[in-house]
């Protein structure tokens, strides 16, 4: 498939402010799709959700225009985006907020212009929705922490000291994530066996700050920092360069909690820099928003074979499809080559004397 990009790039970064794809075949009065990305800090969005999402709608309504647009991590300007969409007469908006906090006007908005709203990836409080789209955040934050507690239990140490870098404040993502890894950190904190010596949140998922607290942390400490966990590859990516920077080597301190399986990622853990990724299949979140965008726009019910819960954003329980993750290590690093993904060539770039890259290029 073939996308024209029609609007201007940020400077110096590789990803567009503003860009519109248009599927194929475009009827003149087709319906109108706006994707609103919440930010270009967290590089899977324009990199990967965008075009798959724009070819899964392609494949299901060939006559719909899919707009993409990025709030930048600013949610005025979000809301701007919003309106503009309105302002253009978009028949849904397909929404991942830039904060989840400060999105009810956004919501509102939408609602009194009677245009359906379908939540992608982030929550978005305190306004009407039709439907969530999202990977189980529980179930990620589980995964993060069990990986955890298995490298902690296997440290030859009576206390093991973490610093937590945690995601963008009062997202629904990171209330689930925190809870998720608790649940096999809190008892282990309990006992003494883990001290938690730094922790904060981090902005927007900004890898640059998660990398400045991570440098604070080991300054205050004296290196002192057995674990960073974090809770997506930003977060773990900005741990993996701080430590760099101040010249720890690979397992000197572990870095740990990594979701979205970025290239720079998956290519951390061949490399040793990175314990793990969760792989979230977007091919598959791709096909689920968009079936459930062709839905809304037919005034369809919503399919039952992608909806299978709800999440409550303090204005209406929304409905939502939960989809699956799969958290990976070096043991099943393969899985996302398998997945399609990426190709070995690609995941041991820098790491070709690494045995798996050996065995398998």
């Amino acid at each position: 498939m073939h996308f024209s990009r029609l609007l201007g790039t940020v400077a110096g970064a590789a990803t567009l402010a503003t860009t519109t794809f248009i599927a194929p075949a475009l009827a003149q009065d087709g319906a109108k799709v706006f994707f609103l990305l919440p930010n270009s800090t967290t590089i899977r969005f324009e990199r990967r959700d965008a075009p798959l999402f724009v070819a899964a709608m392609a494949d299901r309504m060939p006559g719909a225009d899919v707009v993409v647009q990025n709030g930048e991590g600013d949610p005025d300007r979000q809301q701007r985006l919003v309106e503009d969409a309105l302002a253009q007469d978009a028949d849904l908006i397909v929404y991942t907020s830039s904060d989840a906090n400060l999105a009810a006007g956004s919501l509102k908005a939408a609602e009194d212009a009677g245009v359906p709203m379908l939540l992608y990836e982030h929550d978005a409080v305190g306004g009407k929705a039709e439907a969530h789209v999202l990977f189980n955040a529980l179930a990620v934050g589980l995964a993060q922490g069990k990986r955890a507690a298995e490298l902690i239990e296997a440290m030859d140490k009576d206390v093991v000291k973490i610093a937590r870098v945690k995601g963008n404040q009062g997202e629904y993502g990171t209330i689930q994530y925190e809870i998720g890894q608790n649940e096999y950190l809190q008892p282990m904190m309990d006992a003494g066996r883990v001290e938690v010596v730094c922790e904060d949140f981090t902005p927007n998922w900004d890898p640059v700050k998660a990398q400045a607290f991570a440098e604070n942390c080991l300054t205050r400490t004296g290196g002192d920092v057995d674990m960073f966990l974090g809770m997506n590859d930003g977060t773990t990516g900005g741990s993996v360069a701080a430590i760099i920077s101040q010249g720890y080597g690979k397992g000197e301190i572990i870095v740990t909690g990594g979701q979205d399986a970025t290239i720079e990622a998956v290519q951390f853990v061949v490399q040793g820099w990175q314990d793990n990724t969760v792989f979230k299949d977007l091919r598959v979140m791709a096909e689920a928003a968009a079936d459930l965008a062709v839905n809304i726009l037919n005034g369809e019910e919503l399919s039952s074979d992608w909806i299978n819960g709800e999440v409550n954003n303090q204005f209406m329980d929304v409905p939502a499809a939960f989809l699956p993750v799969n958290n990976v290590t070096i043991e099943n690093v393969a899985d996302v080559v398998d997945a399609g993904l990426y190709t070995w060539e690609q995941i041991c770039k820098g790491a070709e004397d690494a045995q798996i890259c050996k065995d398998n290029m």
